[in-house]
Formats: structure tokens, sequence, C-alpha cells
């Protein structure tokens, strides 16, 4: 579009009314004479070349009568046009270049969209009607049918495609581009708001700072993929330009990937040293990983002065750090814990080391069952080869205290050649550092003893192996599986005292540790404390639902229960089902008979009623000393009677022949806590 040099303020009103008065008649598009043509005839847009002292340039594009729709035409006034979507695109030529021989709409260069694509009959060459010119019979945007010689002016922002006729829009269709698929012999254009997709057009392009503009942009709109994306294409262009790689790492840095952001960010500094910002950006990443004097050298390079924001972030977690350092020196492991989740929440919160020193006084507090949760959130960040990996932490390598704490975590939980691997591998890395010297020791000497207690287990040569178990706990406290293995060897001795005492250890360390339950509810069975032994059985029921000897033996602990407690036990065999009841008699039977008697009132085809049917059928197996029945009311209206039922699905238990408990349409947490009350 041409520039005069002059705002429109300085313009005579009557220069800009004179421009308008030939584009607009009654306020309605202007429409010019055609020459006659065929109604299939291929079409083109006029190309004028601008007056370079015009202030407007008014462009015209044709509508086909085979359009979805009709879009009113008008003068383009504005020098900053808009598309469709409502952006603005700038202006990147004031006058079009045409070749000689050559026409062409103005509508890339000047307006920044593509030109219409058009596509002739039979796919040969035609030659061309008029400039301008539509077929007669085409409607114009008025609604009206366009005269011989006429034409009619339309926004140049809006991108058209002309069918081929292959499609269901005939020959001499103008579509609308868009997000869709083109027809056979159909071709669409890019987005209305430029030459085609600009990320595309900038990947395709070869000047790295184009690139870099585009990829600017879409960072601050938030989409870091593609940013990326374009970063890279700059660095490949460009591999020694430092300005591309630091903001690459700000988009890795937006995905997340924080050790990929300070390789850019190293990579960047090294091929300027004197770039500040990549500096400044690296120091706020080793904050994020914990590397706080690393984090002080780049954000003070050069005597430089981080923001305000990032030096208190700095400030806080080193003070969080050191007080979590000196706890720990200090085996306070409660507070190792609190400061260093005060140093995770200050701003450290890419820190692996910081989360492994959690698990840490989670190990020392003896609560393992919490470790499985630290760990799933511990980051993944792989060591940097320049700064990171020779960093340290807690006096030791920061990559070999997450092995010391690895070989820490294999040590509570029995896997002791993992622990001894793990050791070895800080002390590979740091083997100069006292701590990994005196753990590699430690775990290779608990992993013998323990080898060797198994090896005179299974020669049954228990109270060799009692003592071997013993060496490991002098060197490791804190073996859930060194106790529970004792206990084992205490068992096969008949000391069942001290098993169930190395079993209740075992399990202060680890709650759940199902090995130490079974060994204890089969020590507390030996001593005929069947209270115990049926409370130890039923958590082990729940946790092995299919464990028929755990069923079992949850059976007989039950049974000699009851005996123990004075109460009369008859025809009580394990592996029971729900029993059907046919009449009265039988029912009555049934509840009279010793123990206690589960009663479900139901009607097969009712939806809740087949709801709590399948949870019965689940207790019938977890609490085999209990009878289970089921009563169809429809069938046994004499029993339903009997017994006033009038809503289903109802449940009666029964007590030695009397009704203890009413429960109407319970949830299966309800019913199950039911049972188990009156189990005992």
């Amino acid at each position: 579009m041409a520039n005069t040099g002059k705002p429109i303020s300085e313009l005579g009103i009557e220069t800009l009314s004179d421009r308008l008065k030939d584009s607009s008649i009654n306020n309605k598009p202007d429409f010019r004479e055609l020459d006659l043509g065929s109604p299939v005839s291929p079409l083109r847009t006029r190309t004028s070349v601008p007056n370079p002292t015009s202030l407007t340039t008014t462009t015209t594009t044709s509508s086909s009568s085979g359009s979805s729709g009709s879009f009113p035409g008008r003068n383009v006034v504005n020098p900053v046009p808009k598309s469709h979507s409502g952006e603005l695109i700038g202006s990147t030529e004031t006058t079009p270049r045409i070749r000689p021989g050559h026409k062409r709409s103005d509508s890339c260069g000047s307006t920044g969209s593509l030109p219409l694509i058009y596509s002739g009959g039979g796919g040969s060459s035609v030659n061309s009607p008029p400039l301008n010119a539509l077929p007669t019979g085409n409607i114009c945007p008025s609604g009206r049918t366009l005269k011989p010689g006429m034409v009619a002016a339309r926004p140049v922002t809006r991108t058209d495609v002309l069918g081929s006729g292959t499609g269901n829009y005939g020959h001499g269709s103008i579509m609308r581009s868009g997000n869709i698929a083109p027809r056979s012999g159909e071709m669409l254009v890019g987005p209305s708001h430029g030459c085609g997709d600009p990320i595309k057009k900038a990947m395709a392009s070869s000047d790295p700072e184009e690139i870099k503009r585009i990829g600017n942009e879409q960072y601050k709109k938030g989409h870091f993929s593609e940013a990326l994306s374009l970063y890279d294409r700059a660095v490949e262009l460009s591999p020694c330009n430092a300005a591309y790689r630091s903001n690459r790492a700000a988009a890795l840095t937006g995905l997340g990937k924080i050790a990929e952001a300070v390789r850019d960010c190293e990579d960047a500094v090294k091929l300027d040293p004197f770039y500040g910002r990549a500096h400044m950006r690296l120091g706020s990443l080793l904050i994020r990983l914990g590397q706080v004097e690393a984090a002080r050298r780049h954000l003070f390079h050069a005597g430089q002065q981080p923001e305000p924001t990032e030096l208190l972030k700095l400030q806080t977690v080193e003070k969080h750090l050191s007080r979590c350092t000196d706890a720990r020196r200090i085996g306070d492991w409660k507070s190792t814990l609190r400061e260093g989740d005060a140093a995770i929440a200050a701003g450290a919160d890419y820190s692996p080391q910081i989360f492994s020193c959690r698990v840490e006084s989670l190990l020392k507090m003896q609560q393992l069952d919490d470790i499985d949760n630290v760990l799933s959130h511990i980051p993944k960040v792989e060591p940097s080869p320049n700064c990171c990996s020779q960093s340290k932490f807690f006096g030791m390598l920061s990559e070999a205290y997450l092995f010391y704490v690895r070989a820490q975590i294999e040590m509570a939980f029995g896997r002791f050649e993992n622990a001894v691997s793990c050791a070895e591998k800080a002390g590979k890395i740091d083997p100069r550092s006292v701590e990994v010297v005196k753990l590699l020791n430690n775990v290779r000497l608990v992993a013998r003893a323990r080898a060797r207690g198994n090896d005179l287990f299974k020669s049954e040569r228990f109270t060799e192996a009692c003592s071997a178990y013993g060496e490991g706990l002098k060197l490791d406290p804190f073996s859930s599986v060194l106790y529970c293995n004792r206990a084992a060897c205490w068992f096969k001795l008949g000391n069942w005292e001290k098993s169930i005492e190395d079993c209740n250890v075992a399990l202060r360390i680890h709650s759940n540790y199902t090995k130490a339950l079974l060994r204890r509810a089969a020590s507390n069975s030996k001593l005929e404390q069947w209270a115990e032994a049926v409370r130890d059985y039923e958590i082990l029921r729940k946790e092995l639902p299919h464990d028929n000897e755990v069923a079992e033996s949850l059976f007989h602990a039950q049974v000699a229960l009851m005996k123990a407690r004075g109460e009369d036990v008859y025809n009580m065999k394990f592996g029971g089902d729900v029993e059907k009841i046919i009449c009265l008699d039988q029912f009555r039977a049934t509840i009279s008979s010793p123990g206690v008697t589960v009663v479900h009132f139901e009607i097969p085809s009712n939806p809740q009623c087949k709801r709590v049917s399948s949870s019965l059928d689940m207790l019938c197996g977890r609490y085999p000393s209990i009878n289970f029945l089921k009563v169809n009311v429809e069938e046994n209206t004499e029993v339903a009677n009997a017994e006033n039922v009038r809503i289903v699905p109802t449940f009666k238990i029964y007590k030695n022949g009397s009704r203890v408990k009413e429960i109407v349409n319970p949830t299966s947490d309800v019913l199950e806590a039911s049972v188990r009350h009156y189990s005992f």
C-alpha cells in the first residue's frame, strides 16, 4: 500500500470524500459493467498498481454463484487492515511488485493474506477473460444479479478458494478457507491471518532471527511446545548464538524440563561468558534444583544484581538447607524433615536431593509406610556434567547422596543385594566421603549376615541362624526383615513369646509387613491367644482375599475363640456356602443352631438385592464360622410373614436362635461391619 507520508488528519476532507464517491452509491457497493462470459469460465482478480500518492487502496475480489453465502463488499481504507479473526495484520509492502507478463492480486503482499488459488476446467491452462470480469448471472454481494460489465468490491482479507467442480460445489465455486480437508480436486489456502500458518512459515525460513521472533510470540502466549520447536530450529541454523539457547531454556522451563533447560543455559554462558540474562536464568534454575552455591555464583556474575524476588528465594532456600544440614548432623530427624519441606516450599521444588532427604528422615524415624508416596514424587533429573554433579549436599557429592539414600531404602525393605549395588555406586562417585564409605562397609556386612542366617535356617540349624540374624541387627537395628527372619527361628524353636516380640518390632517399623503378621498370628495360635490370632488373621484376610490357607486359619481361630468363651459349637465346617431356605421349618432349625446366622431376605430380580448378594458371597468366604442364609420372599411368603419382612433387601442377624440385629438395604461396608462385630 502506498504511503503519502502524511497522516489522515493532515489531508483535506474534500480529498477523502472524492475518493469515497467513486466506490459508493447510496451506501451500496459499486458495480461496474462486465463483459459477457460463460457462467463456468474461470475468474481473475483485477490487479492495479496503486498511485504512490494515494492514501487508500481499493481492492476487489469476486463472488461466485456457487458460494455458500454472500458477503457484502467494501472499500479498504485502513492502511493496517484487519483479518476476519479480528487480528491486526501489518503491511509489509507499500507497492505490490508485478512481474512482466504476470498479473496477481496484491492480497498477499500488501495485506498479509494469500492470493486466491484458481483451478481451470480440465486441469489445462486457459485464456484469461478481461481482468476483474464476472460471468453473467453471478450473484452480487447485495443479492442482485450482475449485469454485463459490472464488478463488485469486497474485503481483501478473506481467503477464498475456487473449486474445480469435481466435488459437490460445482465448477467455479468459491469456498471459505478453514481447517477442513479439501475435496478431490479442490485446493485450500491457509488461515486468513497471513500467508499460511506463521509457525510453519517460520520453520521453513532460513532466517534464525525471524524464527526467534515468532518463537518469542508463541512463548508470550504460553505456547511452550510451539516456541520450543521454533527455538530448536533457530539453534539448528545458528548453533553458536547464545541468545537462541537461552530462549530455548525458557521454553524448556515452561514445559517442566528443568535439567534440559540447565544444560542450554550452561551452553549459552559458555558461548558468551558475559551474557547476563543467561546467567540469571541459570541461577534461577539452580535454586529450583537446590544448588544454592552455584546459583549464587551465576546470579551475581560480573557484579550484576539479581531481581529482589530471586534474591529473596535464594536466601530463604539457603537458610532452610543450612538448618536441615545442622539437624541431620545431630540426628534430629523431625527437624531435618521439617526444614527440608520448608526448602521445597521456598523454591527448591525440583531438587532430587531434598526429596531424598525427606526419605532418609522417614527411614530413620521408622516410618516405612510413608516412603512409597515420597518416592513417587522425587523429580527425575539427569545430572549435569558441568556444575550440578560437582556440587555438594550434606558434605558429599550430590549424585552420591542419591545413591546413598537409595541403598538405605533397599536395606529397609530387605533387598540386600540391591543395597550393596547402590552403595557401591555412591562409593564410585564420591570415594572420599566418610559417610559413603561407612555405609558401604555396613551394607556389605549386613547382607553377609543375612545370607549366612538364611543358609543356616535352610539347614534347620535354627539357633545358629538366630545368632546370625542378631549380628546383622547389631549393624542395622532398623531392619524389619532381619527381625522377622529371627522370629521365624524362634517359632521353629518353640519360643513363641520371643517370636511375637520380634514380630512386634518388625511391625512397628513396617506396619504392613505381611510375613510378620502371619508369624505373629501363628505364634498367638500356638499360645492359644485366640482373640489376638483372630485379629491378625482378619487383617490378612482383607489383604489376601484369595489365600485359602489364611481363610482356613481364620476359621479355626474363630471356632477356638468361641469355644474358649464357653459357647456351644456344633456341626461347624470350613468353606460353607450361602444356604438357600425353602421352608419355615428349615429356617427355624438353622437360626436356632449355636453360633451366628446372617439371613438375607431378597427378591432375586430386584437390582438392590442383586447388588448386596455379591457382597454376601464375599462375606461367606471371609467369615467361614458364620452361617449365611438367603430367603426368596416371593417363594417363601410363610417365612417372610413370620419374620414380618416388608422391604427388601433386609438382613437379620441371629445368635443362638435370638435376633440381635436387623438392617434394611445396607451398604457393603455397613453389612460387613455388623457381620464382623458378631463374629466374635
